[in-house]
């Protein structure tokens, strides 16, 4: 699976205004919303479905970024957006740093499969220091989306 197939490139959001966990999570969520991709009334419910499940184990992954997720009825397809803050967000990293690009996950219920093929797509990726710092410095929308487009043909970035 690649980013193409299931990054909405619509609710990339190149600088959060939000500061904190659940507000970036929520803001993420909005995002989504506004491109389509919740279903009708399910931004809130998924945004307070993954702030639960951030609260059992934190998806700061460490080397400032985090990628929260979750399962939910509310969508049939796997799709994530992706922040990026300037100033950094605590999300209670495992080497308890800042946050700097945020990659919210929502996946459908019924497709573990599917979730399991994003998530180890975005994990071979983040474990790139190149591909971290190359996110991170990404300003605009665009340059997300080609940064991602470009790791999907080339594994070495």
């Amino acid at each position: 699976m690649k980013f193409a197939d299931f990054v909405c490139f619509e609710a990339v959001i190149p600088e959060l205004k939000a500061g904190d966990r659940d507000g970036v999570i929520a803001e993420l969520a909005a995002s989504l919303d506004k491109a389509g991709r919740l279903g009708k009334d399910n931004c809130e419910k998924i945004a307070k479905a993954v702030i639960k499940r951030e609260k059992e184990a934190s998806t700061g992954m460490g080397k400032g970024v985090a990628v929260p997720h979750v399962k939910h009825e509310a969508v049939k397809d796997v799709v994530a957006a992706i922040g990026q803050s300037s100033a950094g967000i605590d999300f209670s990293a495992l080497d308890k740093q800042l946050v700097y690009s945020v990659i919210l996950i929502i996946s459908p219920m019924d497709n573990p499969d599917k979730h399991l093929q994003a998530m180890e797509n975005v994990f071979k990726h983040l474990q790139q220091e190149k591909f971290r710092k190359f996110l991170r410095q990404s300003q605009t929308a665009e340059q997300i989306e080609s940064l991602l487009r470009e790791a999907d043909e080339n594994l070495s970035l």
